[in-house]
């Protein structure tokens, strides 16, 4: 499976507002929500991880498997991970 990455999925992007940001890269303002470029370098997002687990057909909301709590703490799949340090890329 694909994913069609925009521009705000990019380590590169720093948001301005709801819509557009600077890309660090090329210091020019891009739109959040259009294509990656080229250069992209992909954020690390819950859904990337294998500790993360989703009910098929329902990725609004998932788990965090390597969570230590009880129950397991809730995740988006679209949650940025950068910081975290359970994160085990597939």
């Amino acid at each position: 499976m694909t994913t069609k990455l925009n521009h705000r999925d990019c380590q590169n992007f720093a948001a301005i507002d709801v819509s557009k940001g600077i890309c660090h890269l090329t210091k020019n303002i891009v739109l959040a929500d259009t294509e990656q470029c080229e250069d992209c370098a992909p954020l690390r997002k819950c859904s990337g991880c294998k500790q993360f687990s989703a009910t098929k057909g329902a990725l609004e909301m998932g788990v965090c498997g390597a969570s230590k709590a009880d129950p397991k703490f809730f995740a988006y799949p679209d949650m940025v991970a950068t910081t975290c340090e359970m994160y085990q890329g597939h």
